[in-house]
């Protein structure tokens, strides 16, 4: 039983669940929310301070942590980090894909690096980490693999060409994902937020006050996870109340 709501039975008491990019943001949130709600969390990310402040605020609320320092754009860490997750806390029920990075201006302003950085980071490394987890998942018939996209990856914007490209990306592995696991019990669905007040979105001038929070993020994702096993969520689009 989880010690942050000894009281009650808690909805993913038992359940395992990875979140890529855990280290802080959206990511940190979702991995606050699922720990909360029972779940035993790994989390990983590329800076290995920011890992372990979020590690500590994880274990401080009462959370079974994992942190793995890994970069999930290469295929062999992130079977590290799949084996370290299983090996620790046992098979992976819930795989969040948050991992994301964005590079924007004009797209002939950008260079070849730029391009392989973001698809990498945000598209390359949910096809890694869903690849590595499936066959469990088809093994024990059950699983849920949520992908954090955006509303760029449904929409253009002067300056987002390599974002949108890595976030359009997404969201057609994400449907296709979805198809080709739903016979196996498997559910793949994937969240669009606007606007989130992250580091992330350090470049805009928008009122920070008025954008989404990384928390609703959270709350959507919480959403997914405790539906009923008959059906599931394929989209889910987020979008601040007030336009910042």
């Amino acid at each position: 039983m989880n010690p942050a709501s000894p009281d009650r039975e808690l909805p993913l008491a038992r359940s395992v669940a990875l979140v890529t990019g855990g280290s802080g943001g959206i990511g940190l949130a979702i991995a606050l929310r699922l720990g909360r709600m029972g779940a035993r969390v790994s989390v990983c990310g590329r800076n290995p301070q920011k890992l372990d402040r979020a590690a500590a605020d994880l274990r401080a609320a009462g959370i079974e942590i994992l942190a793995v320092q890994a970069d999930v754009s290469r295929a062999d860490q992130v079977a590290g980090l799949v084996g370290k997750t299983q090996q620790t806390f046992g098979p992976i029920d819930i795989l969040v894909n948050n991992a994301g990075i964005g590079l924007f201006g004009a797209f002939q302003d950008k260079s070849e690096s730029d391009w392989d950085a973001v698809l990498n980071t945000n598209l390359k490394s949910a096809f890694l980490a869903s690849r590595e987890v499936a066959p469990e998942m088809i093994r024990r018939k059950s699983g849920h693999i949520i992908n954090i996209s955006s509303l760029a990856g449904k929409n253009t914007f002067a300056g987002g060409g390599v974002y949108c490209a890595s976030k359009w990306g997404l969201m057609g592995l994400s449907g296709c994902m979805a198809e080709d696991l739903r016979a196996h019990g498997i559910r793949v669905s994937v969240i669009c937020p606007g606007s989130v007040a992250t580091d992330f979105s350090g470049q805009s001038a928008k009122d920070q006050a008025k954008m989404l929070q990384p928390d609703d993020v959270a709350h959507a994702v919480a959403a997914l996870v405790t539906q009923a096993p008959g059906s599931f969520i394929s989209e889910v689009q987020i979008r601040p109340t007030r336009k910042p």
